[in-house]
């Protein structure tokens, strides 16, 4: 018989990752409108709870599903994707305002000394602006755009890509996300996640798959990360 010790992982955390639509900035309602510009185009109109549907999925999915439903062919897709990431961009770089707490949360972790990433759905053109936007760009360690990954969120690969760019295992990271989708992904990633759900959605039965959820950044303190490090 075995007479060794079984010495237990340290599950610390040492890095976060941020989302950044609907989490950083409120570009959520600017998707919805560079989309209905598009949609119009197909004589689609989508409603508020239609959108919700497909939050967090990057464009190709969320263009092909609702073109899709509306027997729109499938070789107007790509060209239905470029004219909404072209629109989509245009209006956050006018319009795109800061959520509440993110000067609080980036301050909050670079005073623990955490690694800090950013994982997207967008493209890497959005992760370069937000960067620039909120004076970010010498805190972030890594960052990953699923824009162009195999596969998307509700799979891991864009977080498990952004802690391989960091050389940190997937169980020391922190994820704030805002999406259902981000969840599953930063879940099925072995991460832990915080959820910030817009107000809407706040009170959904479905947010319990998350290790935290929160009305706002502003909200997360030393609490809060003693608990996720238990």
């Amino acid at each position: 018989m075995f007479n060794q010790q079984i010495v237990p992982l340290d599950m610390s955390k040492s890095a976060v990752i941020f989302d950044i639509d609907g989490l950083l900035i409120n570009s959520e309602p600017l998707w919805n409108k560079a989309a209905n510009e598009v949609f119009r185009q197909y004589g689609i109109l989508l409603t508020e709870a239609q959108y919700a549907i497909t939050t967090g999925l990057r464009s190709k999915e969320f263009v092909a599903y609702w073109l899709h439903q509306h027997k729109i062919p499938a070789s107007e897709f790509d060209r239905a994707e470029k004219k909404l990431l072209d629109s989509a961009l245009t209006l956050i770089d006018q319009e795109a305002t800061l959520m509440p707490g993110v000067e609080h949360i980036f301050e909050f972790f670079l005073q623990k000394d955490f690694k800090m990433g950013l994982a997207t759905s967008s493209p890497i053109g959005l992760i370069e602006w937000v960067k620039d936007k909120l004076g970010i760009r010498s805190f972030i360690h890594a960052s990953a755009s699923a824009q162009e990954m195999t596969y998307a969120k509700p799979h891991p690969q864009v977080y498990l890509e952004c802690a391989a760019k960091m050389h940190t295992s997937p169980l020391a990271c922190i994820c704030f996300e805002d999406s259902f989708y981000g969840m599953i992904a930063a879940k099925a990633a072995r991460m832990t996640c915080v959820v910030v759900p817009s107000q809407d959605h706040l009170k959904l039965e479905h947010w319990g798959a998350a290790d935290l959820k929160l009305s706002s950044l502003q909200n997360f303190g030393a609490l809060h990360l003693n608990m996720l490090n238990n």
